[in-house]
């Protein structure tokens, strides 16, 4: 008993996934306050993270796929993954962060391939496969504004 409550704790991001409107939208943003306020702005910091989450996100994804179901809309530990992943490198700015967080979700939302094929993928590797795909679409639009940006301002 103790275990499977361990395992709904983490697969929906400390019970964010019981938010009653749109808790992919909600643990998203809890984690961009949570690398906001928490992670200092070294790159390597929010990497190891962004890894952690990717491991711990496919382990209870599928033990919480057992709870809720096939990709359930409580599990929402993925999309903490994809959103860390969003920000990585990105200037510690409220703007980039801000963008960050809705290029990743219009990402996540509409999820260009291979995103969508990746949720075909057994437990949950199909579960966090897709928002990590919708992280790194997020995070190289970003890199591309932020660059364009930079270029266009000398």
């Amino acid at each position: 008993m103790k275990n499977k409550f361990s395992t709904k704790l983490i697969c929906t991001f400390f019970f964010a996934g019981y938010f009653p409107l749109a808790p992919g939208t909600f643990a998203s943003l809890i984690t961009l306050l949570i690398i906001w306020f928490f992670i200092p702005s070294f790159f390597y910091i929010l990497l190891f993270v962004s890894i952690g989450l990717f491991l711990i996100s496919v382990w209870s994804a599928t033990k919480g796929e057992e709870s809720f179901g096939k990709d359930g809309r409580q599990i929402v530990i993925d999309e903490a993954c994809g959103m860390a992943i969003s920000l990585l490198f990105v200037p510690k700015e409220i703007k980039w962060y801000v963008i960050a967080f809705f290029l990743f979700r219009i990402f996540d939302i509409f999820k260009p391939p291979p995103a969508r094929s990746m949720e075909k993928l057994k437990g949950g590797w199909g579960v966090t496969l897709d928002d990590v795909a919708a992280g790194i679409y997020a995070n190289v639009t970003l890199h591309a504004i932020y660059f364009i940006g930079y270029f266009v301002k000398r």
